[in-house]
């Protein structure tokens, strides 16, 4: 095949956005054909074989029909480390980066035991103890496909977490003490679903993103009730948020006791993550 990236261009155009395809070229010929970087930008690789031509065709076919590049690849990158992914857990956003970085820089004790609630991919988990490397991380999820996602991800980083399988809206009783808190919970809410995009509404697992409208902040309420029996005096609970519920979850933690309340907007201007302090 002649001239890879403009096939990979014109087949995308009425699909993507030209930044999109310049992004998809990189990682479909660095990670599916391992064709190194600089290669690629300077076009400096060999044509692609017969096997190799019909493998990026089939990708093609399946970016076209909205599937993720990340479940096809079976890898992404959070915060520079890499991860294994499936469509059992969702694909880690720069937002959720973000926060992990907000916990990083307000971690004054290098010894903190953490609890990561609905861990997913491991992605917050396997980050604090990778960046934070005395701290005693504990990674919980109610889904055991992903807890085992988050256990390659620990592995392939060279990190060790304690694991549990734990439904935190039926179980909130620990036989630990924790100095930190976070979780990136199911915030987005049945009526915002007509505004997300097709390939998370089919691909992604609605288990981790959705919650009714009736009872959209239901995980920020009972992780905050788990976080008044078991954070620490003066340990802290972190949260990733709906970006129109700031002031609600603030509220909620202002009920429940915790002070200095703060809230954060993300890189794109959106109000996207708290934290609390419990005295």
């Amino acid at each position: 095949m002649q001239d890879v990236k403009n096939f990979l261009k014109n087949e995308l155009k009425t699909h993507f956005s030209p930044e999109e395809i310049s992004s998809l070229t990189r990682l479909i010929l660095e990670k599916e054909f391992s064709i190194p970087l600089a290669d690629i930008l300077t076009c400096k690789f060999n044509h692609l074989s017969d096997a190799a031509v019909k493998k990026l065709s089939e990708i093609i076919d399946k970016l076209k029909n909205a599937e993720p590049i990340q479940y096809m690849l079976g890898e992404t990158d959070f915060f520079g480390l890499p991860f294994y992914l499936d469509s059992s857990v969702l694909i880690p956003r720069p937002e959720t980066e973000e926060l992990v970085q907000w916990v990083i820089t307000s971690t004054n004790n290098a010894s903190a035991k953490i609890l990561d609630i609905g861990t997913g991919s491991g992605c917050i988990a396997v980050t604090l103890a990778k960046k934070l490397p005395h701290a005693e991380v504990h990674a919980w999820d109610i889904s055991p496909d992903a807890l085992e996602v988050a256990r390659k991800n620990a592995e392939r980083n060279g990190v060790h977490l304690f694991f549990l399988e734990k439904d935190i809206l039926q179980e909130s009783v620990s036989d630990k003490m924790f100095d930190i808190i976070v979780s990136n919970p199911p915030y987005v809410t049945e009526s915002e679903k007509s505004d997300m995009e097709d390939n998370v509404l089919r691909f992604e697992p609605h288990l981790a993103l959705f919650v009714t409208d009736e009872n959209a902040l239901v995980f920020y309420e009972k992780i905050a009730d788990f976080a008044r029996i078991y954070l620490n005096k003066g340990g802290v609970l972190f949260f990733e948020i709906n970006r129109e519920k700031g002031c609600q979850v603030e509220a909620l933690l202002q009920q429940r006791g915790f002070k200095n309340i703060e809230r954060v907007k993300d890189i794109s201007g959106n109000e996207r993550m708290i934290k609390a302090v419990k005295e």
